[in-house]
């Protein structure tokens, strides 16, 4: 409920924070419906779909389990580098059930970024891919490794069979607590590079507990197709821990791809109609999309971006179900706020709904921190289970002494606690759902030998909500494909400025610093789609 002329919810649900871990949840699944199945291979070939019921999942985690025991020490980081396979999810349940935490790693990443992730998380161990969308994963790691002292151990997935099997039967599990680190995402503002989010048991199984499960009416047997990457609290987390912890099945899409999505959705018989923005147009946009061969869909979902209200008003005009929006954050395990299914269609089209049980949220004058008036503007924070232990390293935290998560977001509630997001402090971009850090992309172009200072901003653009505008003073001669590529080599495809811009200087403020709201309002009139 509100407090009285706040902009402040203080929860009042009968839900309660289970005192749970990753591992235990899945132990309580394989407990309560052992033959239930947990988890469906999505890939293209119906006759190729491997398939887990609880019971096989729970003992597949457990083997994995003992094999990562024989090279690990409880609380070591275990890093994973690969897109959705099951393999990744048994790990998952595997680093924890042996008291390991898990490193995610987005496969897109280059040398640089994945040197910096693997050193700052000093993870012990790394399952990856020898390749991936054409790029060598092998060859990117070969290039780092050197610089990786902690890094004792590397398995290749496609040596996994004979990993998994060198565990001792006779293993005992140390297992973890409910507050000891589960995983650690990283993420970042625009100040500096990508910070790792430590993330407890506790924190994930309770934010899926009491998110999806909820908020969509998802009951035993759901099945619950997956398109979100696993690196993702999106995916390994709401996508993965929600279906457990309801006792339904996950269909794990390899990769996302809207004619397969699609496929999956009738003949498995998902429930949900999902993804970020622009996956959703992507679904309706595609040739096999039919509502009446999708009769099983009673939900549409979305989040990770901004959902543009047309959008869901298409989506449920077209097959006739209520759309749900989730607000999340990685440092927040990560759903804040979300609109229910029997919210009014306007709170669900231009909010993003109510505190999620056990969650308290406050909106705060960025200036003063004071909490201001229902229908103010101000930063969205919030305490509770859910927030992170915190960053890695020597960092600055977003979690103030009291325990509040400064999100960075700009919001408004109002005197129901329905909130809007209206707009960012930080810089960060969100394109198709994927956060993308200004700060990384203007280290690179800085070591490009023509350019003198650069700056990254995002513009809009009507299919990936956000595209990436990098303006930028330079000496000599270099086209803007060369640019291109230069970043490219240096950066995950999707980090690759679209839109380039050149100027005689950059707009500062006294103190030297870019205003970078000038460069978005300049840039307005240039739109990258």
């Amino acid at each position: 409920m509100l407090i009285s002329n706040l902009a402040q919810w203080e929860p009042e649900d009968h839900e309660q924070v289970e005192e749970q871990t990753v591992g235990g949840l899945l132990r309580w699944a394989a407990t309560e419906a052992p033959d239930q199945t947990a988890l469906i291979e999505g890939v293209a070939d119906p006759a190729a779909r491997r398939r887990w019921t609880y019971r096989q999942l729970l003992a597949g985690s457990e083997q994995v389990a003992r094999a990562l025991t024989a090279r690990f020490r409880p609380g070591e980081r275990v890093a994973v580098w690969a897109n959705n396979i099951p393999e990744w999810l048994l790990l998952e349940f595997g680093t924890a059930l042996a008291g390991l935490t898990l490193v995610t790693v987005n496969p897109a990443l280059r040398e640089t970024e994945l040197r910096h992730v693997l050193a700052d998380s000093q993870a012990a161990g790394l399952f990856l891919l020898r390749e991936y969308r054409g790029i060598s994963m092998a060859d990117t790691l070969g290039g780092v490794r050197a610089d990786l002292p902690d890094l004792r151990e590397v398995v290749f997935f496609d040596e996994w069979e004979r990993f998994r099997d060198s565990g001792a039967t006779d293993t005992t599990l140390a297992g973890a607590q409910p507050g000891d680190p589960a995983q650690v995402q990283y993420t970042s503002g625009t100040t500096g590079p990508p910070k790792g989010a430590v993330l407890s048991h506790r924190g994930i199984v309770n934010n899926s507990r009491l998110s999806y499960g909820p908020a969509m009416g998802m009951v035993p047997g759901d099945v619950f197709v997956n398109p979100m990457p696993l690196f993702h609290t999106a995916g390994c987390v709401l996508g993965t821990l929600s279906v457990v912890a309801t006792l339904g099945t996950q269909v794990l899409v390899p990769a996302f791809d809207p004619g397969l999505v699609l496929e999956l959705t009738e003949t498995e018989r998902g429930f949900v109609f999902g993804g970020v923005p622009t996956m959703l147009v992507a679904l309706l946009r595609h040739p096999a999309f039919d509502p009446a061969r999708l009769t099983s869909v009673r939900v549409a979902l979305s989040g990770g971006a901004g959902v543009p209200p047309e959008l869901i008003q298409q989506v449920e005009s077209a097959l006739g179900v209520p759309f749900t929006v989730i607000y999340a954050q990685t440092e927040a395990s990560p759903g804040i706020t979300m609109t229910r299914i029997d919210d009014r269609p306007d709170d669900r089209a231009h909010t993003v709904g109510r505190p999620l049980p056990r969650t308290e949220v406050k909106i705060t004058d960025p200036a003063s921190g004071r909490t201001v008036a229902p229908g103010e503007t101000g930063e969205l924070c919030t305490r509770g289970y859910q927030v992170m232990l915190g960053y890695l390293g020597d960092v600055a935290q977003a979690v103030d002494a009291d325990g509040w998560l400064h999100t960075g977001d700009l919001a408004i509630m109002d005197d129901r606690g329905y909130s809007r997001i209206v707009g960012r402090l930080k810089e960060m971009i969100i394109r198709g759902g994927e956060n993308i850090y200004p700060w990384e992309i203007e280290q690179v172009l800085s070591t490009h030998p023509d350019v003198i200072e650069a700056a990254v901003v995002g513009v809009p653009d009507s299919y990936w909500g956000e595209q990436v505008a990098a303006v930028v003073r330079l000496q000599g001669e270099v086209t803007d494909d060369a640019l291109a590529a230069y970043c490219r080599d240096r950066l995950a495809r999707h980090k690759v400025p679209k839109l380039w811009h050149r100027t005689d200087a950059l707009p500062l403020t006294g103190s030297g610093k870019v205003m970078k709201h000038v460069l978005r309002e300049q840039l307005a009139g240039h739109p990258a789609d």
